[in-house]
Formats: structure tokens, sequence, C-alpha cells
């Protein structure tokens, strides 16, 4: 089963999705744990889950499904930036991990693109 599928079920139609082993298999403490720590009101306990991970995954979702009041929460997930551009300014540059992402807000597209021609060291990608 896919993960925001018990995410919405924590969160909004409080349906008990968890009626068989292939469903308790498919639950990933991680990912639901991840999902609800972008909400104020659902982090404690999404890291209560982290604490006791050795606990069943049926005991998680029913503590979850239980304890967190109904409510509609949607957030976008984040995701890392592209590491390549920051990995080429910080060799071209010999910045930190910091300054190379200050660098690429104030670099264009084509400077970008010359930094990465002159980086270049040939080989296989």
């Amino acid at each position: 089963m896919n993960p925001f599928e018990y995410l919405n079920a924590i969160n909004d139609t409080k349906k008990d999705i968890m009626v068989d082993d292939i469903a308790e298999k498919g639950y990933s403490s991680f990912m639901v744990n991840r999902g609800l720590s972008y909400f104020n009101d659902t982090v404690l306990f999404a890291n209560e889950m982290n604490r006791n991970h050795h606990l069943d995954n049926r005991l998680q979702f029913d503590f979850l499904i239980n304890i967190i009041r109904k409510r509609k929460r949607f957030s976008k997930w984040m995701k890392p930036e592209v590491v390549s551009d920051v990995e080429v300014v910080k060799e071209y540059y010999g910045y930190s991990n910091e300054k190379a992402r200050q660098a690429l807000t104030l670099l264009t597209p084509e400077q970008i693109t010359m930094i990465k021609k002159k980086a270049f060291k040939g080989g296989r990608k």
C-alpha cells in the first residue's frame, strides 16, 4: 500500500485500513512519521513513534490513528536541491556548501554552464 493512504487514514478519514497481513507489511513507519513531522500538532507523536520504533506496525498505526485529531493536513515534501550545480561551484571557487548555495542564487544559467565546462575533467559520467 501507498504510505500516503496510511497518512490519509490517520489524518482525515480515521478508517482502519490495516485489515490484513499484507497491509501491515506495507506500512512504512519511517514514511508515515516523516509525513506527520511537517505539522506542529503531530510532530511530537511522530517523534514518540520514532523513539518506539521497535513496536509492531499495527501498534504504531493504532496509536497514531487514535491519538491524532481529525484534520486535513497537506504539505509538499522537501526534496533535495540539484547537487551537481552546488558541487561544481564548490570545486570551481573553493566554497563551502553554504557559500556555494548562496553563489548559485547570484549566478546566471549561462555562467553555471561556463563553470561546468571549465570544471569538467573528462571521463565517463
